[in-house]
């Protein structure tokens, strides 16, 4: 990987949010006007020739990333949230993350049937959240045209999870570990 920038921005934090995690922070590179306006031009330029109709992003980075990703390809929305934090009916898919358990879920209205849909997040790591989040999409037979991220943390193969679920493009920008 490429040490310059905009990966210079992000920071390793050791220990969060748990012992033994190296967490990937990407609030400096946020900060950043160019960096931020960078990333969400590249992952959207990543998936121009891939049509879509919404944009998921998923809690609570892949709502930055995803709703600029969504605003440059001139397509809605649709945030992934944590459990309660929906105001209308939800469906909801429990999942294993690398430290623990969790749930996803969507407005029940969010996404139709045949609809094509791009999933943004920031981070890849072990595939728990971006598998999740696609069988949210897939339980409302919406199709998963492409998932994007800034950060894949390779040598943890969240990327094989995905391709269990999902036959479409997976994309991120900056890998560390694994095949770089």
């Amino acid at each position: 990987m490429d040490s310059g920038w905009p990966a210079s921005l992000i920071r390793d934090v050791p220990d969060f949010p748990t012992p033994g995690i190296l967490f990937k922070d990407i609030t400096p590179l946020l900060d950043d006007a160019g960096a931020f306006r960078w990333a969400a031009d590249e992952l959207a330029d990543r998936f121009s020739d891939t049509p879509a109709d919404r944009v998921v992003g998923v809690e609570a980075r892949g709502f930055i990333l995803g709703a600029a990703v969504a605003y440059r390809l001139g397509l809605g929305f649709v945030p992934v949230r944590k459990p309660g934090k929906l105001p209308y009916d939800t469906r909801s898919v429990d999942y294993e993350l690398e430290y623990g358990t969790a749930s996803l879920e969507a407005h029940t209205d969010a996404m139709s049937p045949g609809q094509r849909v791009l999933i943004v997040d920031d981070v890849l790591a072990t595939g728990g959240t971006a598998a999740a989040t696609v069988e949210l999409v897939n339980s409302v037979d919406a199709e998963v045209a492409g998932v994007g991220f800034l950060i894949e943390l390779g040598f943890l193969d969240g990327r094989g999870k995905i391709e269990e679920h999902a036959d479409c493009p997976v994309i991120s920008l900056f890998c560390f570990g694994g095949d770089e």
